[in-house]
This record gives C-alpha cells, structure tokens and sequence, in this order.
C-alpha cells in the first residue's frame, strides 16, 4: 500500500490505464458501503483525497460516461470532454441541453420514449441506438473507440457500474473507501439484480485513513 502524499505526477503514474482501449468506473463509499449521504449525493462522503483522485481521473479520459439518472441527481454540467450520458428513455438531462454541438452524446434504445428530441437536441450522429430495450454496453464502448475515445471514465450510477461488470465492457472499478460510517438505507456502488465478477487489486493508496483502491476485472 503507498500514501498519496506526493506531486499529481504520482498519481498520474498510479492511475495510468495499463492499456487501450480501457472503460474505467470511478466510484466512493463509505466504510459500511453507503454510495451517498443524507442528501442522496456523493458530494456528501468524499473528500479531498477522493477529490482529488476524481479531478485527475476526469483529466486523463478522453470522454466521460454517465448514466441518465445520476447526471441529473448530480446536476452534471458540459465537461471539457465529452459527456456520453446512458439512457433506455432517452431523455437528455436539463443541465447538460446547451452543450455545443458534439459534446454531449446519448447511448440508448430503439424504443426510448425521448429518442425523437434527443435527435433534435444533440443531432442524429451524436444518439447511439444500441438495441431495442437493453443499451448494449459492448456495443457503446466500440462505438466510442472508434471515435477516438480510447480511455473511458464512467462515474456511474450503481445501476450503470452493475450492468458495465454484468455485460463485460468495464476493465476496472476505482473506489475511494472514506473514513465514514453513515448507517441509513442508502444505495451501494452497484444496484440491480446479482453478479458475480472477481476482481484483481492492482494497487490501493491511502492519505489520512482514506483509501484508494483499483481493482481489474482482467490481467
């Protein structure tokens, strides 16, 4: 285990992606597993290590994804990458409707509700229909790269972290562990029906009782 006092360029080093392409999910919880706090947020956990791991994360990918529900829970503004937001109904979260043209794409499905407007919204190339009723995560991931976007940062939400390891497509789980317990019915990193993916630690950083852990789902 390595501390994480030291210039960024440590961290960059510890977080480099071993390869490309490669689809990261970066995730926090509490000691007794909480996802958030008493406001439904993660802002309410982390702190300045997870912060500051999550700023270097955002700069290292070459696009971001995140699913529909927690974009809008967290208020998700345009990023200086683009944001690929995961949607089966395809609405488009408000904040994220006045990005410039190309800087917000959609993953959905042939039968979302909102696929119409988020055509109109985002422009056709920018709405990947991938499947009829279940987004094809695989499917996404290929499209992304052959794009250009080969190192993929996902920040979840517990139902997209689940259906990423349930369909093979994330490589890796980051997750700060905060020196917190929280109690309550909160949700976890992941939510959905049950699977089962070993995981590999492949380093894990620590600063002030907070820990920094990256697993692979493959060598």
């Amino acid at each position: 285990m390595r501390t994480l006092l030291g210039p960024d360029g440590d961290l960059r080093e510890v977080y480099a992606a071993p390869r490309t392409p490669w689809l990261r999910v970066n995730m926090v919880s509490t000691i007794d597993g909480a996802a958030s706090g008493e406001d439904g947020l993660t802002g309410s956990i982390n702190n300045d290590a997870d912060q500051r791991v999550f700023h270097l994360l955002r700069e290292l990918a070459d696009a971001v994804v995140i699913g529909a529900g927690t974009a809008r829970a967290e208020g998700y503004p345009p990023l200086d990458q683009p944001v690929v937001v995961v949607s089966r109904s395809g609405r488009l979260p408000e904040t994220l409707r006045g990005a410039a043209p190309g800087r917000v794409l959609m993953a959905t499905v042939s039968v979302a509700t909102g696929l119409d407007e988020a055509r109109d919204v985002l422009g056709t190339d920018n709405v990947l229909v991938l499947g009829s009723h279940r987004v094809d995560l695989a499917a996404m991931k290929q499209q992304l790269v052959d794009r250009g976007y080969v190192d993929l940062l996902c920040e979840g939400g517990p139902h997209l972290l689940r259906d990423l390891l349930d369909q093979g497509v994330a490589d890796e789980v980051a997750c700060t562990y905060v020196p917190k317990i929280v109690s309550g019915l909160h949700p976890r990193i992941t939510d959905g029906p049950p699977v089962d993916v070993p995981l590999t630690l492949h380093s894990l950083v620590e600063e002030e009782g907070t820990l920094l852990g990256r697993w692979f789902t493959r060598q």
